[in-house]
């Protein structure tokens, strides 16, 4: 590579990500501006007021996380708004909730120039420069993205704000058309010019609230009160490489290290798809024992402690016998990016605006997140905190060193499908020693409770499927998530999100 390599969600984000790379910005520049551009180009996947998670490396530094996943709300409002919704995946159909009571605290946008601020090397106006044109000229609506605003269709038009924005002649816009969003680029605009405390603490928080009212939960402390939190990350040596993910609160990092420990630590010598399901259940009954504490934000941590980790660790080698977890739904309108650059930075990002709550904020251009709605997020049921405290998110963006410099950089979209889409394109490269193309494109398995979804060509040996249900999908789909990764000379975006990579 010349500048770098950049894997994101469509060809916008990642044209984007390479004008600045060439422009002399670094990886941390490019891709906090591929991920304001995406906030157009793949609408209805992530937002600016929604939730995500930087994974970094900085001259081949020890990685480091960049935490700005929605918060719940300090308060509960009994009149806050919150409808049930299905998407229908064709070979499934999941139940999500919008409406206002279902926004949690946002936190993309200060998490993003927080990490430009912190990291980058271009002003801010050069960053946010290509979002503005992307949002005012607009954006040709391609196949994946015409089929992703055709499943949550029920959450686009159900309110006039946002059919308004996406509706032409009373028809969800559609393959080839282009949608344009200039209140978003008079948002990006303001964003630029003020930085984002304008609209956590300055005057932009009152035209939030105004679109909130009465229907929601958050109230003008939990945007004052919002924090990015700073962090290492956690590791894994695996396969003579460490794998780097990041810790609680969020759940998907550990689950993954803690799967990947399982099959490492085991007398197994192959990988097959029974011991990959066993490990996938394992890592979910482990995540049940010890989630129990709505007030912990780390319980998830405890599933590496010996105690726990040891138990499972047995039962993975010596049972036949699946006593399944319990399944929850999650669609996840989440989207990934990856980039590597000429400066030996390193940087993995995932953002997320939930499904969407199904309203635009009309003088910003913006549809805010439905987390609160979301089962994944809340195991112990919605609107159930007792205090503030951050979501416990699967976004785990991962880098994976080898002698101790960045090899690899991937994570995926998908809600609870990201741990084990990262974990099979992991297995594909350390295990199966693949390249990035095929380690991606390779058929997928998910396991939700006993229910067992998987893409074709994946044979299930019958004698382990006794007292599970299988779920057979006749394509490769994007409920397997999409999983963009590059390496130092090689990019690749997952087709089965819409993917671009580019090596410029």
């Amino acid at each position: 590579m010349k500048y770098g390599t950049i894997s994101t969600g469509s060809i916008e984000a990642s044209s984007a990500a390479e004008e600045i790379l060439k422009f002399g910005g670094n990886a941390f520049d490019a891709a906090v501006s591929a991920v304001l551009v995406s906030m157009t180009s793949e609408f209805a996947l992530t937002g600016a007021f929604g939730g995500g998670v930087l994974l970094g490396v900085e001259n081949n530094s020890s990685p480091f996380v960049y935490d700005f996943f929605v918060d719940s709300p300090h308060k509960f409002n009994s009149q806050n708004e919150f409808s049930s919704i299905d998407v229908d995946f064709g070979s499934t159909v999941q139940s999500f909730n919008i409406g206002k009571g279902s926004i949690a605290v946002p936190g993309t946008i200060t998490g993003l120039l927080e990490v430009h601020k912190n990291h980058g090397k271009l002003p801010l106006s050069d960053i946010i420069k290509p979002a503005i044109d992307c949002a005012n000229n607009g954006v040709v609506i391609s196949n994946y993205q015409a089929y992703i605003l055709s499943l949550i269709h029920p959450i686009l038009s159900y309110n006039s704000s946002i059919k308004n924005l996406l509706f032409k002649n009373n028809e969800l816009l559609k393959e080839g058309q282009t949608f344009k969003n200039p209140a978003f680029g008079y948002f990006l605009q303001l964003l630029s010019k003020n930085g984002a405390d304008y609209f956590y603490k300055g005057d932009g928080l009152n035209t939030i609230l105004n679109f909130l009212g009465t229907n929601s939960n958050l109230t003008k402390n939990d945007f004052t009160d919002y924090k990015v939190t700073k962090k290492n990350a956690i590791g894994l040596n695996f396969k003579e490489h460490t794998i780097y993910t990041n810790p609680s609160p969020s759940h998907g990092g550990t689950l993954i290290l803690f799967l990947l420990k399982l099959i490492q630590d085991s007398s197994i010598n192959n990988v097959d798809i029974f011991h990959l399901i066993k490990g996938m259940n394992l890592a979910s009954l482990a995540r049940q024992e010890v989630c129990i504490d709505p007030d912990n934000e780390h319980d998830i941590s405890k599933i590496l402690h010996d105690s726990i980790y040891n138990k499972h660790s047995k039962l993975f080698n010596i049972t036949d016998n699946l006593d399944f977890a319990d399944g929850v739904n999650g669609f996840g309108s989440t989207t990934h990016v990856s980039i590597m650059d000429r400066f030996d930075n390193a940087v993995s990002i995932t953002t997320t605006n939930g499904e969407g709550c199904g309203y635009v904020i009309p003088e910003y251009g913006i549809m805010m997140n439905n987390m609160l709605g979301e089962d994944e997020l809340n195991p112990f049921g919605f609107h159930k905190w007792n205090k503030k405290r951050r979501l416990p998110t699967m976004v785990s963006p991962i880098i994976i060193t080898e002698n101790s410099k960045p090899k690899f950089v991937l994570g995926s979209g998908g809600s609870n499908r990201i741990r084990s889409a990262n974990v099979q394109v992991i297995l594909n490269l350390l295990i199966e020693n693949l390249d990035l193309q095929e380690s991606i494109s390779r058929p997928r398995i998910h396991l939700e409770g006993n229910t067992l979804f998987h893409e074709p060509s994946i044979s299930i040996p019958s004698k382990h499927i006794n007292n599970m249900n299988i779920n057979s999908f006749n394509d490769k789909n994007l409920f397997f998530g999409g999983v963009n990764a590059v390496s130092k000379y090689s990019a690749v975006g997952d087709e089965r999100r819409g993917g671009c990579g580019i090596i410029c």
